[in-house]
């Protein structure tokens, strides 16, 4: 787990339990643009089969990283704009450099916190939920066939989980046509687009909780399951009991999950970082010898003469 003032987050990818390789990379990075305490999570998953897959997602996340960690006196949305189209290219002219890297890309998930404030964006499948007094929201709308078919009601969302086309990913990094980032960030079912993007620079509350996941996830744990989750875990045990339930339903994608959790306060943040153990047992001896130093000190003073 990493600490932030007022935020707790954790972090966890596993391959699943029908790949050799984990093509999904995400990263969590704290850090200050001024004044501001900013948090900032990418997960992304590769495409593109073995080794790929893989250099595509961690060039995405490092080049996100890159880019938004920098100052800069630009508006959030237009520097993760600038962000994922540098991934973009930067995709793009790694599968044209050598054979094996032909075809590749990545879908990423993107939640950058200023403050208090969530700005997002995203590309592909790869999802964002937000858990607010108690109700979660998927945040993100997945380009895929089968989510545009969903939209214009030709098929139903009961009918697209097992679809043949249910990957088949409308927007992607790498490739010839620059990822076009989304900014939609859905609150309620029935938002416009113009409405879900005025949500950017969201307010954070106490005990607000987003999840940031690969499909591997999502392809086996249902949403509820991932509500109940948050709602009687910590984020540690949260993110470990859903990469399990994924496994255990069969585990046929690489799993990613990362969770950010806005604390009550500060106190809060610290009920999850103990001082080591080592730490206490060195101090015992030293707080002894300082007491003992202070009663010599009184002793030469006259001021105590024991008992």
């Amino acid at each position: 787990m990493t600490g932030h003032p007022a935020f707790l987050t954790t972090g966890l990818s596993h391959p699943g339990e029908r790949r050799a390789i984990n093509e999904d990379r995400f990263a969590i990075q704290t850090y200050r643009l001024g004044s501001t305490p900013c948090l900032l999570a990418v997960v992304s998953d590769g495409i593109g089969g073995h080794l790929a897959g893989e250099v595509a997602a961690e060039l995405t996340v490092d080049i996100i990283l890159k880019h938004l960690t920098a100052p800069s006196r630009k508006r959030p949305t237009e520097r993760m704009q600038e962000a994922i189209l540098a991934a973009g290219e930067a995709v793009l002219a790694k599968a044209g450099s050598e054979p094996q890297f032909q075809g590749m890309g990545a879908t990423v998930v993107v939640a950058w916190i200023l403050g208090d404030r969530l700005y997002t964006s995203h590309v592909g499948d790869s999802r964002i939920y937000l858990l607010r007094d108690h109700r979660l929201r998927q945040l993100t709308t997945d380009h895929t066939w089968v989510q545009e078919a969903i939209d214009h009601r030709i098929i139903s969302p009961e009918d697209a989980r097992h679809h043949p086309y249910a990957h088949m990913l409308q927007r992607a990094i790498g490739g010839n046509i620059q990822p076009e980032p989304d900014f939609r960030m859905r609150l309620e079912g029935d938002e416009s687009d113009a409405q879900s993007e005025s949500h950017q620079g969201l307010q954070l509350k106490a005990g607000d909780q987003l999840l940031l996941c690969t499909d591997g996830l999502t392809d086996l744990v249902e949403d509820t399951e991932i509500a109940e989750a948050l709602r009687s875990q910590q984020p540690e045990q949260a993110a470990q009991s859903l990469v399990t339930l994924a496994r255990a339903r069969g585990g046929h994608d690489n799993i990613t999950v990362v969770i950010l959790k806005r604390l009550n306060d500060e106190r809060e943040a610290s009920k999850g970082r103990r001082p080591p153990r080592l730490l206490i047992w060195l101090s015992i001896p030293l707080l002894l010898l300082l007491i003992a130093l202070g009663l010599a000190l009184l002793r030469m003073l006259g001021l105590w003469s024991g008992f």
